[in-house]
């Protein structure tokens, strides 16, 4: 099982690939992701079956916010992500839900900052210089 994220340029959606692995699926034939972002409905996002018997799905969700979520196996078993965010009391069952966090990583919004450009052109100039020397060597010992 896994939540895979990735953020939009603008850091105000994260498109989350939720996947259930074969032997978490268990010979399943049907499963259904459901959740706080579609008001827990039972049917609405089927997962699609890989040739391997896993199951994944993907979904668009706001950043910034917590969801909890569970899979719904064959309409019957009900199970939580091994590799959730972290995990949350139901308040309807006896037994916890999974969350994803879409909360942007503030390594993200660092590194979409510029260069300074005095820097970047140094930056330019000398790697190229050496790229080009090293390569009329390699030419030269290949001979």
């Amino acid at each position: 099982m896994s939540l895979k994220k990735t953020y939009s340029a603008d850091g105000k959606k994260c498109t989350v690939v939720f996947n259930v692995n074969a032997n978490a699926a268990a010979g399943a034939e049907k499963i259904y992701l459901v959740g706080d972002f579609n008001s827990w409905d039972e049917t609405s996002i089927p997962m699609k079956k890989g040739p391997d018997g896993s199951f994944s799905v993907k979904k668009q969700l706001d950043t910034n916010k917590e969801y909890q979520f569970r899979y719904l196996l064959d309409g019957k078993a009900w199970i939580n992500d091994w590799k959730a965010d972290k995990y949350v009391r139901s308040e309807f069952a006896n037994d916890d839900n999974s969350v994803v966090d879409t909360s942007v990583p503030k390594a993200s919004k660092a590194s979409k900052k510029p260069a300074p450009k005095s820097a970047s052109k140094t930056a330019d100039k000398k790697p190229a210089a050496k790229k080009a020397s090293g390569s009329t060597s390699k030419k030269t010992a290949k001979k």
